[in-house]
């Protein structure tokens, strides 16, 4: 499977990512390897002067500018200071700066890093509805915290519309493009994303439901250690809505059947902390529904890392038929005028 991140490539950047680790003051005896690889890739440095290892995050090319990771960066240390969620700690270089970078080919790659953080990711066979639970806590003081909070200037980071999900220009590529996709199939997906350009038109963008969200709070994101949820890789983080936050977490386990038992756990417990309109609510099935159509691109344009190849490529695509075809006969405008009938 070609793509950016075979073998050879992250052997390339993992020599880089040891060419800047002296800027954290790592010493020359530090083992890096490689821990994810997703939207970008994800090192542990171990440093045996040190307590704890450091993650370094290499970013991927004409992804983010460094405006943007440094917005990241200033969102996450805002967070900490607030005591709003648990976090890893951004680390500063010795010079104080948010990155460091090295030269690859034509490339310029960023790197970050963070403190690390202890846990485990959420089992999805076990105790996950209490943990959409907090989950919906978190994504409660988190959205408290977005709307209270004044971005230090120069603040810049995506926007998750329609146009940049699943429309026009979106961030991860067309869904036109998912694999294994028929025309029968490209014709029921142009029905969805056409009724859920309606249904997002009419929500609408209003701040009380629109606004800096983490964007990606799959399970792969969060980190279980006793009682405490910790939440990483704030990457994706940018403007949207609100609710999506719940879309996004249960990425990749769209089709379960205890989708509407997580749904309810995670809107109980962001009550618990903030009220939640019963129209917001309405709206977490178009956005569970929308967040699949962009992973379909995602997978399609990512096809070479872990993440794509476990979640099935092709039957991954054949898994967001099945949905689509469910979620127009439920949710669609044309089931809704018939229900009026």
């Amino acid at each position: 499977m070609s793509g950016l991140y075979e073998d050879a490539f992250l052997t390339v950047l993992q020599q880089g990512v040891e060419s800047v680790a002296g800027h954290w003051g790592l010493s020359r005896d530090t083992r890096v390897s490689l821990l994810t690889v997703s939207e970008n890739a994800t090192f542990r440095a171990d440093d045996p002067q040190l307590a704890d290892p450091m993650i370094l995050r290499v970013h991927r090319p004409a992804y983010h500018t460094p405006a943007e990771i440094e917005s990241e960066i200033a969102w996450i240390e805002a967070l900490r200071a607030e005591g709003v969620v648990a976090t890893p700690a951004p680390i500063a270089t010795a010079t104080g700066a948010r990155m460091a970078a090295f030269r690859h080919g034509d490339d310029t790659r960023h790197v970050a890093a963070f403190a690390f953080m202890s846990g485990a990711e959420p089992d999805p066979g076990s105790g996950l509805v209490e943990g959409f639970g907090l989950l919906g806590e978190i994504s409660a003081r988190l959205h408290g915290h977005a709307r209270g909070w004044t971005p230090p200037p120069g603040f810049t980071r995506k926007t998750w519309d329609f146009a940049r999900t699943i429309g026009d220009a979106p961030h991860w590529g067309s869904w036109r493009d998912s694999l294994g996709l028929d025309a029968q199939g490209a014709a029921l997906l142009e029905r969805c994303a056409a009724d859920l350009q309606a249904k997002t038109a009419a929500y609408g963008i209003a701040p009380d439901r629109f606004g800096l969200i983490h964007a990606d709070l799959r399970l792969a994101n969060l980190l279980v250690d006793g009682n405490r949820l910790g939440v990483i890789d704030f990457d994706d983080c940018g403007f949207g809505w609100f609710v999506y936050d719940f879309a996004a977490a249960v990425s990749f386990l769209e089709t379960e059947s205890f989708i509407p038992d997580l749904a309810d756990a995670w809107v109980a417990g962001y009550r618990r902390v903030a009220p939640l309109a019963d129209v917001d609510v309405a709206m977490i099935p178009a956005f569970v529904m929308l967040r699949r159509m962009m992973l379909t691109a995602w997978i399609a344009s990512h096809a070479e890392t872990p993440t794509a190849q476990e979640a099935g490529l092709d039957a991954y695509t054949r898994g967001t038929l099945d949905l689509a075809e469910r979620w127009l006969s439920i949710h669609g405008m044309s089931a809704g005028q018939r229900h009026h009938q």
